[in-house]
């Protein structure tokens, strides 16, 4: 005889002892984005992200033009200079990114894929996009400031909102960050009365 499943049973990702799991994964959560985003520290997420972008530009930039790179400046072509500020590693992108992770309940193996998957992406796109705005930048196009505002302000956002749909798809999250998790601790907490 079949046992039959409760659909409920069948989706929901919380464990008994996910409330230790919820409060140990917010702690984390709160560990990692005050060390990253700490005046002290804050270097600390473009010491790790800086060179994983700058050096993948650098390369892909060489194959159109010459350059010359003394850091935070590039030169293209020996004409145009391009700084490379701290925005336009994104830090505040992969912190969201992992505040989006951290924020809904996933299986280890899951959590850690999720995040390096949706990592890459993030700085794949935003290789792409520094090179594609130095071109632009370098053959004089008339409209780069408007178009690197507007990337910058409704693009990049819009793409890092569906980098996590991509990764909800993917890795099938049905949880609301923090919502879901909100919510199920209230329960709890009912059920204790």
């Amino acid at each position: 005889m079949k046992k039959r499943i409760n659909s409920v049973d069948k989706i929901n990702p919380y464990s008994k002892n996910s409330v230790i799991l919820i409060l140990l994964r917010y702690v984390i959560l709160l560990i990692v984005v005050f060390i990253l985003l700490l005046p002290i520290s804050s270097p600390l997420i473009y010491t790790i992200i800086a060179p994983l972008t700058i050096y993948p530009v650098l390369f892909l930039l060489k194959l159109f033009v010459d350059i010359s790179y003394s850091a935070p400046f590039i030169t293209l072509g020996g004409k145009t200079l391009i700084e490379i500020v701290p925005a336009c590693i994104a830090g505040a992108a992969y912190i969201l990114i992992l505040i989006l992770n951290l924020s809904v309940p996933m299986k280890l193996k899951d959590r850690v894929y999720s995040i390096i998957f949706s990592v890459l992406i993030l700085l794949v796109f935003n290789i792409i996009r520094i090179v594609g705005f130095s071109l632009l930048y370098n053959s004089l196009f008339p409209y780069v400031d408007l178009a690197h505002k507007f990337f910058w302000y409704f693009i990049s956002t819009i793409f890092i909102v569906a980098i996590w749909f991509f990764i909800v798809k993917i890795y099938k999250i049905r949880e609301i960050p923090f919502y879901s998790d909100i919510r199920f601790i209230m329960k709890e907490i009912k059920k204790a009365d």
